[in-house]
């Protein structure tokens, strides 16, 4: 290691406990709670054993009043909560790493859609994240109830074998919600001045430390600024205050900005927020806490992660997203091998998953997130070769770099071959849009070990820059096994999920029509005028529309789908709504085209076709005819449309499968993009599936996963009735 880290591995005392170091992977969501306890341990212990000195789960409700399904948090309602959850707690201890759960009450923010309970809060007030959501207004009798929960759920924590136990404020969740008044109306005394606003919070850190603080230390995480101004919560008055006021509570600080409805301000995507931002803020604890204190900022270089520990700003590196790149980045770092880390590139897709409802987490740099225990896959291990097949991956792009790197790893003779100058793929191009730099690190990542297994493996070949491989040329090649990468286009005639066929007039070969990738190639002028016709739902059209307004063109969007709609999963979404009314770009909504011309475009209304629909005949619509249509002038028409795979090539091979036999050619497969255009995540992931399958007996299609069910007859509680007889 070099000495100039050697703080990142300084331990500190946080009440209690010791942290070995200053890694600690805050609470955040992977989509396990505690009804998946497999997934759930093999997560966090796999970040325990790369090195993290603490692991949380994610936010962890203590009550049925805190149900935030669809999304899926962790639960600590009962002993059955216990036993899941300490199977988290047993496997991380093994690596001598401190485990943390964040006990969560959610107020209005929890829409208790499965518990269909009603949730209590400071004041009435209906959710500004959950706008549908209402919450009661709690008399005294509600305070002292809901606080014992919080005690119940500590002392029920520290059964699990918990060390540290939040009392969980931050994002706008119930503490912060009687500290800020733009929640908390009431005249007793818990409103109105700080003091009285504190005391539901501060009281309840008091009866929590009572229940367990001997043997836990005990955390809060607080958004020190809600970024709203004077209507909420400022780090400068508030914030400051209340920390001083909860400080002798307290062993330890978990500190961020910003409240659930605009998360993205806390867990900030790349293309808007750079490492570290949230320190102008952060830096403002250390100078009233006498208690140690922790943050994010999606850190993931040591460099920087030392300069905010030695001035002062914060005492651990708290991180989520980089923790889920690369789970074993601690260890890179105390080894010496910095180049192996597999940086973060900020897109939030991780995020996106819990945000659309719990699927099982994903990253685009880390193909083992999520898969650690459904298929025992490991970040830096690999089953060694089972074979002495060599095997040609063409097309070097997010599946096929991938994949030739997983297949290295195991020790088998690759060849990579792409007619690009640079591995990447469409990522090259992507990173090139205005904010999108640092998804570049996908590829960076990808490049450097590929290089470095080439070296080791002197058999092994990237050839970069190669003119096209044609049947003939695959057939020919000596190969084993082939694996085709060639990835996807955006579509050229304006096909699209609206519609399923062309846009008559619409052809990219003519000179005022481009494609995404004509205008990454700068194969054609682009006019002052630009209207995108966009049905993609994610960051395409938002991006290119930036990327022509800055450069002086007046820029419209004409799109059949919400615009940028995944994005409201990924947090970029408010921001680049903003970023649109900075930049005058016009919106278009709910419509398509139904013609093109030199110069305009005919677009009408998606929705203009009536509501009653009736028989009127074979061939004939059952909805009214649809008279919305209007032309629309431009100069330079971008189509976003949509996507289809480059196939050209594998289905030439699949049609002479009857001479891979004597050209000594046991299986050809198809990945990524060229399988089915998806995103840049789930590319990487076909890539480092089949490599780990290879030698299976058909590696095109995926092995089984472990599932982890609930089972008929069992009972969650131990000791409860093994079932339930029901009148049918």
């Amino acid at each position: 290691m070099d000495s100039k880290y050697a703080t990142l591995f300084e331990p500190i005392k946080i009440g209690p406990k010791t942290l070995k170091n200053r890694f600690y992977q805050v609470p955040h969501c992977i989509g396990a709670g505690s009804d998946k306890p497999g997934f759930q341990a093999a997560h966090r212990s796999m970040k325990a054993e790369g090195g993290w000195g603490g692991i949380n789960t994610e936010y962890c409700s203590i009550h049925p009043e805190s149900d935030d399904t669809n999304r899926v948090s962790a639960r600590i309602w009962d002993e059955g909560d216990v036993r899941n959850l300490k199977a988290m707690t047993d496997e991380v201890h093994k690596y001598g790493a401190l485990v943390g759960v964040e006990l969560w009450y959610g107020g209005p923010h929890a829409p208790c859609l499965e518990s269909r309970q009603t949730p209590r809060g400071p004041s009435q007030y209906a959710s500004d994240f959950e706008t549908q959501s209402y919450c009661k207004e709690m008399d005294l009798d509600d305070i002292k109830m809901v606080q014992q929960f919080y005690v119940d759920a500590a002392l029920r924590a520290r059964d699990a074998g918990f060390d540290i136990v939040y009392v969980y404020g931050a994002h706008a969740y119930l503490p912060l919600q009687f500290l800020s008044p733009f929640y908390n109306k009431r005249t007793d005394g818990y409103g109105g001045s700080l003091e009285n606003r504190a005391r539901f919070w501060l009281e309840t850190l008091e009866k929590v430390r009572g229940a367990v603080g001997s043997d836990c230390a005990i955390a809060t995480r607080f958004a020190v600024d809600s970024l709203s101004g004077q209507e909420g919560i400022q780090v400068e008055d508030d914030g400051m205050r209340f920390v001083e006021l909860a400080d002798p509570l307290v062993d330890v600080w978990d500190v961020n900005v910003g409240v659930i409805a605009e998360w993205g301000e806390d867990a900030g995507p790349s293309r808007f927020h750079r490492m570290g931002h949230q320190l102008p803020w952060q830096r403002f604890i250390k100078l009233v806490s006498k208690k140690p204190v922790l943050g994010v900022g999606r850190f993931t270089d040591p460099e920087k992660m030392v300069e905010v520990i030695r001035a002062g700003q914060l005492d651990i590196i708290g991180a989520a997203r980089p923790s889920i790149a690369d789970p074993f980045l601690p260890n890179k770092i105390k080894e010496g091998r910095v180049d192996d880390i597999r940086t973060c590139i900020g897109c939030n897709v991780c995020i996106s998953r819990w945000e659309i409802g719990g699927p099982p987490m994903v990253c685009t740099q880390n193909a083992t997130a999520g898969e650690e225990y459904r298929r025992g896959w490991h970040p830096e291990k690999f089953e060694p070769k089972k074979s002495d097949d060599t095997i040609l991956v063409v097309g070097a792009g997010p599946s096929g770099s991938e994949c030739a790197r997983v297949l290295m790893e195991r020790g088998y003779t690759v060849h990579l071959v792409d007619q690009a100058d640079k591995i990447g793929g469409y990522v090259n191009n992507v990173a090139s849009l205005p904010g999108l730099g640092e998804w570049g690190y996908h590829r960076d990542y990808r490049e450097t070990q590929l290089n470095k297994l080439v070296k080791k493996n002197r058999d092994s070949q990237i050839a970069l820059g190669a003119k096209p491989l044609d049947v003939d040329g695959i057939l020919g090649y000596g190969a084993d096994k082939v694996v085709i990468a060639t990835g996807a286009h955006w579509n050229r005639d304006g096909n699209s999920a609206l519609t399923h066929a062309p846009i008559p007039g619409i052809n990219a070969d003519l000179p005022y029509m481009v494609t995404p990738e004509q205008i990454f190639a700068g194969s054609k002028p682009i006019g002052k005028r630009v209207l995108i016709l966009n049905a993609d739902p994610y960051y395409m059209a938002p991006s290119l529309a930036h990327k022509l307004a800055e450069a002086g063109h007046e820029v419209k969007v004409a799109t059949g789908v919400d615009l940028g709609r995944y994005m409201h999963f990924t947090l970029e979404y408010p921001n680049i709504r903003r970023l649109f009314n900075e930049l005058n770009i016009e919106i278009i909504s709910d419509v398509w085209a139904s013609r093109a011309e030199e110069g305009r475009i005919e677009l009408y209304d998606v929705w203009g076709d009536g509501h009653k629909i009736q028989f009127n005949g074979v061939g004939q619509s059952p909805r009214t005819e649809n008279r919305t249509h209007k032309w629309h002038e431009f100069d330079t028409l971008v189509l976003v449309t949509g996507r289809a795979s480059n196939v050209s090539l594998f289905r030439g091979i699949k049609e002479r499968q009857s001479e891979w036999a004597s050209n000594d050619i046991k299986g050809v497969y198809l990945i990524g993009d060229a399988l089915a255009p998806k995103l840049i995540a789930d590319a990487t992931f076909d890539g480092h599936r089949i490599a780990r399958e290879i030698e299976e007996a058909n590696p095109q299609y995926p092995q089984p996963y472990r599932r982890e069910v609930a089972v008929w007859g069992v009972a969650h509680m131990p000791g409860a009735a093994s079932e339930i007889r029901y009148r049918l």
